[in-house]
């Protein structure tokens, strides 16, 4: 089991900055790729960002690419959001995920049903 809890949500205005957290708990942090996700009210779960084990491989969504930037820390177990230019339509609930990595298989940084792990996220709201 691992046990992701997220923090530093907030409200901030269009054009701010905002780092939101991941901390993970239960297993070997860099067995697992981390995924960040967000969902605006009325709307599906969608991809933001993930980064492979080591942190070498990072992936975006197109739509917050040159924006936002992922990162980890395997010594404290965490991940990072680090949101810059924010605009009105990145408001949403951000939920971090682990996928468990097995062996050399590759993984599926923005395939939902493929993170093995949840937080419970935390909430963006940007005013504009």
């Amino acid at each position: 089991q691992v046990q992701l809890v997220e923090s530093g949500g907030g409200l901030v205005q269009a054009g701010d900055s905002l780092r939101v957290s991941c901390a993970a708990s239960g297993q070997t942090f860099s067995n697992y790729a981390m995924g960040w996700f967000r969902q605006a009210y009325g709307k599906a779960r969608e991809f933001v960002a993930a980064i492979s084990g080591s942190g070498d491989r990072i992936f975006y969504a197109d739509s917050v690419k040159g924006r936002f930037t992922i990162s980890r820390d395997n010594a404290k177990n965490t991940v990072y959001l680090q949101m810059n230019s924010l605009k009105a339509e990145d408001a949403a609930v951000y939920y971090c995920a682990a996928q468990r990595l097995v062996g050399g298989n590759g993984w599926f940084p923005a395939v939902l049903p493929k993170y093995n792990y949840w937080g419970q996220g935390t909430q963006v709201t940007v005013s504009s």
